[in-house]
């Protein structure tokens, strides 16, 4: 049981990124957003809640499998570029909805990806499964950062 208390702090540090995300922005989600234009593409809106609490679940166990690795080397780096990509996650929200700023928020999200990479490439050489755990989180942020520039294209 020891060791799961870690998994629950980590996913839970995960899910509060998420939930402080949702409640700054809240109000632009419902005014602001809905006003943009958008590409077809756009997934619907019920979608986002569900594939970032998944996410965030996914990233919170990967953390957790590179906190277990106590003796790696490199350990203390991995976590603190985990850290750092966390950070980025909750400050595109910010910049993207708080502030209303889509230009801004592709050059964090561009940013935050490269944070996401080095994490993987950090965690790899730890626990390759703890890796391969944050394949869908790179995958969902290209997408995003891809749809952070269209929106901001269509919006200038």
């Amino acid at each position: 049981m020891h060791r799961l208390i870690p998994l629950f702090v980590a996913v839970g540090v995960c899910m509060l990124v998420g939930v402080s995300g949702s409640v700054v922005t809240a109000s632009s989600v419902r005014e602001w957003y809905p006003g943009l234009a958008k590409p077809s593409w756009t997934p619907p809106a019920f979608l986002f809640g569900p594939v970032w609490s998944a996410l965030y679940v996914m990233m919170g166990a990967s953390a957790w499998l590179v906190w277990l690795a106590e003796d790696s080397a490199g350990r203390t780096r991995a976590l603190v570029l985990f850290g750092l990509q966390l950070v980025l996650n909750a400050l595109w929200s910010l910049i993207f909805f708080g502030l209303r700023s889509p230009g801004w928020a592709f050059v964090e999200i561009v940013a935050l990806w490269v944070a996401i990479v080095a994490t993987m490439g950090a965690f790899l050489k730890i626990r390759p499964i703890a890796s391969a755990l944050l394949v869908p989180y790179v995958l969902w942020v290209s997408f995003a950062a891809a749809l952070n520039w269209t929106i901001w294209s269509l919006n200038r």
